[in-house]
């Protein structure tokens, strides 16, 4: 029988389609309040549905394919390739599976002593059968979780030439690039991969090369496309904390914020997100929040960067001894990350010139610089020699890190800040002014400690005087004693 909430003042039934062109035009209104926001947001497919396939099954499909995988999946795909191997030893490739499940494993845990049981599978691997891509592959990945990038190059390098066509090998190369400066080599591998592939995770790295070069509209777009075809709700929330963070380094906290909620809402275990949401919080002062959702974050997830970023926010509210135990366990998880192979020198540096010793963070981040020079690095070292005193050294490192021609294209307020503030140091008062304004601009909420600082500086510098109307030019200098960042650099 109809429900009479159907039927027309006659009786008769009304027409179900003109129900459902309602509830579109209804839709449609809606999308049109929250502007771009909800295309980001999964739909329902509107068809049948189809049975899932089993766990092991979807994550196997996740870890060959290069897409983030549900925790659980991995869990049931590691335990089934543990046991066919038990009694099939000499399969390659249940081993390469194997391995880069527990690298994936270890990504999204940061429990890095997943990485050298996943060392040991791909190596087995590569014992069984050599030159296998899918083991070279592993490795590649292995490496830039390690945070290794010279080691990652190779290891990419070596899968393609085993095999050209496996595109998955690609993202690993972008990555490695990425880390050791080569901007060239990140523009050609981008173009290689964009021709043998089209997908979300294709879009979805290619979105990640595009926010690095400044071009955020493109990474934007690039992140909405990725979501909206992802098949898995762990694959859909991977993307769409990754546009939380494109929206968070733009100033939109509050579609950072959505961004970050839905991902939470699709995967429970998106700690990535987590952060993201107290990040986020904070600049939006909604402090108790943020700090709930920093320590859940932290005790799914206790990445080393997450401690710092609470323990500025403890900081920021004046509760130094709360500051302290973060950072006490900062100094705990970079120590157990090294013990499995992960290079941690960047976020110690980061914190030792900020809160420790700037002398320490110097030395780490000179080594770190010679060994990988990316566009990170660059920046820390010059914030780390600020910190210590070489105000004319630090200047050459902050201009790697924000100026085009040297590859500084990524449009961070902290990168800008850091060199407005050296400039203050050495009297470059318009330099100063303009790129303190400029980091304003970028991201007017990027951090709850330097915001403060950046406007207090702001208002020390005053407005410019007639001698600084026109400025002057500044000269193009290089770090003189370290390799820049567009050379070739140097091969195994």
């Amino acid at each position: 029988m109809e429900n009479d909430a159907v039927r027309n003042e006659q009786g008769a039934p009304r027409s179900r389609p003109r129900i459902r062109r309602r509830v579109l035009i209804a839709s449609v209104a809606g999308c049109a309040v929250l502007g771009g926001v909800l295309t980001l947001l999964p739909w329902g497919s509107g068809g049948a549905r189809t049975a899932a396939p089993a766990p092991g099954a979807q994550a196997l499909t996740a870890v060959t394919t290069g897409v983030p995988a549900a925790l659980p999946d991995l869990a049931v795909l590691i335990g089934e390739h543990e046991a066919h191997l038990r009694a099939h030893p000499r399969d390659a490739k249940a081993w390469a599976v194997l391995g880069a499940a527990y690298v994936e494993q270890g990504r999204r845990t940061a429990e890095s002593a997943n990485y050298p049981k996943a060392e040991k599978a791909l190596r087995t691997s590569l014992r069984v059968r050599e030159w296998n891509a899918a083991a070279l592959n592993g490795m590649a990945a292995l490496a830039n979780a390690r945070r290794d990038f010279r080691a990652a190059r190779n290891w990419g390098e070596a899968a393609l030439k085993a095999d050209r066509k496996r595109w998955t090998t690609y993202p690993q190369l972008l990555d490695a690039y990425t880390g050791m400066g080569d901007h060239k080599a990140t523009k050609r591998t981008l173009e290689q991969m964009l021709k043998l592939g089209s997908g979300p995770a294709v879009q979805a790295r290619a979105a990640a090369v595009y926010r690095d070069r400044g071009r955020r509209e493109d990474a934007a777009a690039a992140l909405s496309d990725a979501a909206a075809a992802a098949q898995a709700p762990a694959e859909r929330a991977g993307y769409l904390e990754r546009a939380g963070q494109l929206a968070f380094e733009r100033g939109d906290m509050d579609v950072a914020l959505r961004y970050f909620q839905e991902a939470v809402r699709l995967d429970p275990d998106q700690r990535a997100a987590l952060a993201g949401q107290g990040r986020t919080l904070a600049a939006l002062g909604r402090t108790t929040e943020a700090l709930n959702a920093y320590r859940v974050a932290l005790a799914k997830q206790p990445l080393p960067e997450y401690a710092l970023e609470l323990g500025e926010l403890y900081e920021s509210l004046g509760l130094g001894q709360a500051a302290r135990v973060q950072y006490d366990l900062l100094r705990e998880r970079t120590a157990r990350a090294a013990a499995g192979g992960v290079d941690e020198e960047l976020v110690l540096g980061l914190f030792e010139a900020d809160h420790g010793d700037p002398e320490s963070a110097v030395r780490r981040l000179r080594a770190e610089w010679r060994r990988q020079p990316g566009i990170a690095v660059a920046d820390a070292l010059g914030w780390a020699l600020h910190r210590a005193g070489e105000n004319k050294e630090a200047l050459k490192f902050a201009r790697v890190a924000t100026d085009k021609e040297r590859g500084g294209t990524v449009r961070s307020a902290l990168y800008v800040y850091h060199r407005g503030m050296i400039e203050r140091e050495l009297g470059m008062g318009w330099a100063a002014r303009r790129h303190l304004q400029e980091a304003l601009r970028i991201n007017p909420r990027f951090s709850p400690t330097r915001v403060p600082l950046a406007e207090a500086a702001l208002k020390a510098l005053g407005e410019p005087s007639a001698a600084e109307a026109l400025p002057k030019t500044e000269p193009k200098t290089e770090p003189t004693t370290e390799p820049t960042t567009d050379r070739k650099t140097e091969r195994r």
